[in-house]
């Protein structure tokens, strides 16, 4: 049987407004597994803190409660809610790749040197670096003319894509995806589902949350429901030869 590569167990995340005394819930009791080549969905309506969770495993938020179990590419097994800050950006450089629906980046710094920075960070030459961001860039439709310059005045699509580029060019051992298809257009979209699709199978294990069903139908291997707080979580498993035949 398949070990996962990461199993949330009782996740989960509140904030407190100090000032009124009041904790706001975002996400309760959520409990997924994530497996090396697999696809979990993460679904539910706004509010159900889909993004808390993909935060609380990067660790932008601290959790406030739960574990968050990831084994490495050692088969030590790090509980994320409780790693240091360097074990954090240890496993960020090397093995967990976040693409949100925002780009952040250095100003001045080149698209080409945005999008090949997660590969240069891991040791590989510039050079070599560049060449294969140049390929994902070409592969998501981002105009040429536009990878010598900053990305900070470009569109909302084709910052996106940026975004895009740099987090699956690096082909983490678990990625996690915010809407990775909101704000491209149709043409590009297929093509950022076709690259998901072949890292997939080339073992990456990722968490995505998607809000149109005919996405998770295509793309998931397990769905994750999440409700408000307050309420429980659905959790299925995709039967992958209904997929293959609808």
């Amino acid at each position: 049987m398949q070990t996962p590569i990461l199993k949330i167990n009782g996740f989960a995340k509140h904030f407190t407004l100090h000032e009124q005394g009041k904790k706001i819930p975002s996400s309760h009791n959520v409990n997924l597994e994530v497996y090396a080549g697999e696809l979990t969905a993460l679904i539910g309506p706004t509010g159900a803190g889909k993004s808390s969770v993909l935060k609380g495993i990067y660790r932008t938020y601290l959790p406030s409660a739960g574990e968050i179990l990831y084994r490495d590419r050692h088969g030590e097994l790090v509980d994320l809610a409780q790693a240091d800050e360097y074990r954090m950006l240890q496993l960020r450089h090397e093995e967990i790749g976040f693409v949100t629906q925002f780009l952040f980046c250095l100003p001045r710094q080149s698209t080409l040197d945005v999008v090949a920075h997660p590969l240069v960070v891991r040791g590989e030459s510039r050079e070599s670096a560049r060449s294969k961001a140049a390929e994902m860039l070409a592969a998501l439709n981002l105009p040429e003319r536009l990878w010598s310059i900053s990305p900070a005045t470009f569109s909302g699509g084709e910052k996106q894509r940026v975004n895009l580029a740099r987090g699956l060019v690096a082909k983490p051992r678990l990625l996690l995806l915010d809407e990775p298809t909101a704000s491209l257009d149709p043409v590009t979209a297929e093509r950022v589902i076709g690259i998901i699709e072949g890292i997939k199978q080339e073992g990456v294990a990722m968490l995505a949350i998607f809000h149109h069903p005919e996405l998770t139908h295509r793309l998931g291997d397990r769905v994750v429901e999440l409700t408000p707080p307050s309420t429980l979580i659905q959790t299925q498993a995709i039967n992958k030869q209904e997929k293959a035949v609808a």
